[in-house]
């Protein structure tokens, strides 16, 4: 398989919100995956906020602190093993059968997932879910990606992403230089692993021009 050809997303979203409208009704799990600072959070939040849809991310699936520690991967973290995959994919199958669920939250700065804490109503058509390894072709990610109904894959302008990257290390305590240097060391790698699985994406959405608004076109019907 090839990597299709972005879908050149212009500043006021309008061809995001072609695609979401497009979308089937009822309950439809759609994934948003990228490599870190691509704009995944971003555009999942846009969307929510657009359609009404709950946002269940990856990041809620980290490993705890202490389960690193014993593993040795404390300082891999947000690399592929130091999450729980088969955690997140049996959550997205319960999303399948209906009725109201609880999912984790997890906050950049903060050491561990907070359990329970993001509602996903039962009622609720659209739920989005975003996360790095949603694509990886791995035995501990395949479930995941065989519980999304689509997946879109985000890009963006490698160097906005980079600078994002530090900034938002910063922002959660590193210092600058601890900064570039995990995005160098950990970061880096593991983009690189989440390119080479965009070929199993259904869409792939360059977000390089994207403002981070969206302009809702028709509205989605639901069951």
């Amino acid at each position: 398989m090839t990597v299709q050809e972005p879908v050149l997303v212009s500043p006021d979203g309008h061809e995001v919100a072609d695609l979401a409208d497009a979308l089937p009704s009822g309950r439809f799990v759609l994934g948003i995956s990228g490599a870190p600072g691509a704009g995944k959070s971003t555009l999942a939040r846009a969307l929510a906020t657009a359609y009404g849809a709950p946002v269940v991310p990856m990041d809620g699936f980290h490993r705890t602190t202490a389960d690193l520690v014993a593993r040795g991967r404390l300082d891999a973290k947000g690399a592929p093993d130091t999450f729980d995959a088969e955690a997140y994919a049996a959550l997205l199958r319960r999303l399948h059968c209906g009725g109201d669920v609880l999912a984790p939250s997890f906050e950049h700065g903060q050491p561990d997932p907070r359990a329970d804490t993001i509602p996903v109503p039962g009622s609720a058509g659209l739920v989005l879910t975003e996360g790095n390894y949603l694509l990886l072709d791995r035995p501990e990610w395949r479930p995941v990606r065989l519980e999304l109904d689509a997946v879109w894959h985000v890009v963006t302008d490698d160097a906005v992403r980079l600078q994002r990257l530090v900034a938002r290390h910063v922002a959660a305590g590193r210092a600058p230089s601890h900064a570039e240097a995990w995005v160098e060391r950990v970061d880096q790698p593991n983009a690189t692993l989440v390119e080479a699985a965009a070929t199993r994406a259904d869409v792939v959405l360059d977000l390089s021009a994207w403002s981070g608004r969206l302009e809702r076109g028709g509205p989605r019907r639901r069951s």
